[in-house]
């Protein structure tokens, strides 16, 4: 190392788990950010402070107003250029560690682009919003012997835990199948931004165990930081009847389970999730403090303009005011759940 990276990680180096040649190879490491939300801008800043070589930042979505409430990198000037957040996010970072290489892309991780985007990195942390891209992870990660650091957190509830393909269970081995029907998400339950400045905390220092060779915690751990309950879960070693890590099935990463998406007519998006029935009552009574809604037993419309939802029984749903799939794709994840 240099004088420079000396001075710089010294605190660090001193920690007796890292010292100098945990140090060099955290310098030496690639990794992948996917999703740069609450968790993702969190995970993003505190690699680069603690001087991981090469960050991949992917995200699809831009900085709203919204986002600042928990999104530490972010600030109102990102909302105001409309700025994509791995650009806002590399811009960042490029101010707070200019020694680092940062490469930000503004995708949708999807199974045409996951071994271009996560194919030459080492580890991969979760900041996604959404079952169906963290199964992609997965079964990426799980084929590829791949490490990565899951983590969730919506109201003031969150979940973390490590995987390490053959020696921790993978996602699957513990979420066989994703939840049905429409789930919380952070529009509809909200969120406490110190659920998700700790989750993703502990998303980092897994990471960073990984990273320096060291024993991960093999533990799913659970916090609620209203009722300051935390509970840790020993977390069962792969299950050889797991669709993944056992059976070596890959749908998530073959396209078999991805929900297809696909341009709607003019100005409008159609989203297929017939495999995830909703139920209308539910996701209106959630909707209905954000904005006009409308439903019936056959549908839903849900008005945030300039954008209009419609979704249907079947988990389908029409997003007009967008030709953007990426966009139509974070709204449904946003007030939907997907």
């Amino acid at each position: 190392m240099t004088p420079r990276q000396l001075e710089r990680y010294s605190r660090q180096i001193r920690v007796p788990s890292i010292g100098e040649a945990g140090q060099q190879r955290l310098l030496d490491a690639r990794v992948a950010v996917v999703g740069c939300g609450a968790l993702g801008s969190f995970q993003t800043g505190a690699l680069a402070r603690a001087g991981i070589g090469f960050l991949r930042i992917i995200d699809r979505d831009y900085v709203e107003l919204s986002n600042l409430q928990r999104q530490w990198l972010f600030d109102q000037c990102d909302v105001e250029q409309a700025l994509p957040k791995a650009i806002a996010a590399a811009r960042k970072i490029a101010a707070v560690n200019s020694d680092i290489e940062v490469e930000p892309a503004v995708a949708d991780l999807t199974p045409s682009n996951v071994d271009d985007l996560l194919g030459d990195v080492g580890l991969i942390l979760d900041g996604t919003d959404n079952f169906e891209t963290r199964y992609l992870i997965n079964d990426y990660a799980v084929s590829r012997g791949l490490p990565w650091v899951y983590g969730a957190a919506v109201g003031s509830y969150g979940i973390t835990m490590p995987v390490v393909p053959g020696t921790t269970a993978c996602l699957r081995c513990v979420y066989p199948d994703p939840p049905a029907g429409a789930q919380p998400t952070c529009e509809t339950a909200g969120v406490l931004g110190s659920i998700t400045a700790l989750i993703a905390s502990l998303q980092v220092s897994e990471a960073l165990k990984i990273l320096c060779g060291a024993e991960v915690s093999r533990k799913i751990t659970t916090v609620d930081v209203w009722s300051g309950e935390i509970r840790q879960l020993a977390q069962p070693l792969p299950d050889e009847r797991c669709p993944a890590c056992g059976r070596r099935e890959f749908p998530y990463l073959n396209g078999e389970r991805r929900s297809p998406v696909s341009l709607c007519g003019r100005n409008a998006v159609q989203i297929h999730e017939r495999s995830r029935p909703v139920d209308l009552n539910d996701l209106a009574a959630r909707l209905a403090p954000l904005g006009a809604v409308r439903a019936n037993e056959f549908a839903l419309r849900f008005e945030t303009p300039p954008y209009l939802l419609t979704v249907f029984r079947d988990g389908r749903a029409i997003v007009k005011g967008t030709t953007d799939i990426g966009v139509a794709r974070s709204l449904y994840a946003r007030y939907v759940g997907a």
